[in-house]
C-alpha cells in the first residue's frame, strides 16, 4: 500500500473528531472518502498531511511512518494536499501560483523540468493557458479550482490529497473535474478524494470508504458501494425502501 492509516486519533483542543480511523491507498488507484458535513472527511485530510498533529495512530507513507512530520517534509515526500476552498494566492497571477507549487523543486531541478510540468498542467487546463496572466482572485470557482489541482500537480506528487474539489461547481464543471480525477489516474497518480457528491466519487473510485462521526463505518469496490442500499439510502438520494427495491430488481 501506499498509504497506510491505522486506529488515527485526531481533533481541535478538547474537541475529538477521528476516533480510530483505518484505511489504506493503494498505488495507481483512486480512493473515495464520502460522508455528511461534520463526519471527518476533512479533518482526516489534515492529520494525513500534516497540517493537525494526530494525538494518537499511525499515518505510513511507503512503508515510512510518517505520523506528526511538519507539512513542508511531508510535501516533499510526497503526499500535497488541495485544500477546501482553494486557498490560492488571489492578487497574484494564475503562472505564479502555479509556480509556487513547485517552490522545493526549484532549489534543485533545471527551470526546464519545472517549466515543461508547467505545460502539462496547461495541457490538462487548456483554459489556464489563456488566463496564465491573469489574477487569481478574477477567476471563476472552478478555474480557481484548476488552479489549486495544477500548483499541486507542479510539486510532482506521489499521492494527490482531494478535499471537496467539486464544492460550490455548476453540474457541467462536476463532470469536467471527475473526468480529470481519472484522466490523473490514467497518468499514474495515486489519489485519495474526499467529496460529499457521493455519486460521481464512488464511480470513479476503485476503494471507497463512508466515515459517519469521525469512524470508517463501510469500505469496498466504488461501483460496488453504489449499490449498497443504506448507502443509498444516506447518500444517494433514495430513501431506504427504493434503495432495497432497485439492489433486488438488479
Amino acid at each position: 500500500m501506499l498509504l497506510e492509516v491505522q486506529e488515527l486519533q485526531a481533533g481541535y483542543g478538547r474537541l475529538q473528531v477521528l476516533h480510530g480511523v483505518t484505511l489504506s491507498v493503494p498505488p495507481g488507484s483512486v480512493a473515495a472518502v464520502i460522508g455528511a458535513n461534520g463526519a471527518g472527511k476533512t479533518t482526516l485530510l489534515r492529520a494525513i498531511s500534516g497540517l493537525l498533529c494526530p494525538t494518537s495512530g499511525r499515518v505510513a507513507f511507503d512503508g515510512q511512518v510518517i505520523t506528526g512530520w511538519p507539512p513542508e517534509r511531508i510535501v516533499e515526500c510526497g503526499i500535497v494536499h488541495v485544500p477546501e476552498r482553494r486557498q490560492l494566492f488571489g492578487s497574484m497571477r494564475v503562472e505564479d501560483n502555479l509556480l509556487l507549487g513547485a517552490y522545493l523543486r526549484l532549489r534543485r531541478e533545471p527551470w526546464r523540468a519545472i517549466q515543461a510540468d508547467l505545460e502539462r498542467v496547461y495541457d490538462l487546463f487548456p483554459r489556464l493557458r489563456e488566463r496564465r496572466r491573469q489574477v487569481a482572485a478574477t477567476l471563476s470557482g472552478g478555474e480557481q479550482q484548476m488552479v489549486a489541482i495544477g500548483r499541486a500537480l507542479m510539486a510532482r506528487p506521489r499521492l494527490l490529497l482531494l478535499d471537496e474539489p467539486s464544492l460550490g461547481l455548476a453540474p457541467l464543471l462536476v463532470r469536467e473535474f471527475f473526468r480529470v480525477v481519472e484522466e490523473l489516474r490514467a497518468q499514474g497518480y495515486t489519489i485519495l478524494l474526499v467529496e460529499q457528491n457521493a455519486r460521481q466519487a464512488l464511480r470513479v473510485a476503485d476503494v471507497a470508504y463512508v466515515m459517519e462521526t469521525g469512524r470508517i463505518t463501510t469500505q469496498g469496490l466504488g461501483r460496488e458501494l453504489l449499490n449498497v442500499p443504506e448507502v443509498q439510502a444516506a447518500y444517494l438520494g433514495m430513501d431506504a425502501g427504493q434503495a432495497r427495491e432497485l439492489t433486488v430488481m438488479k
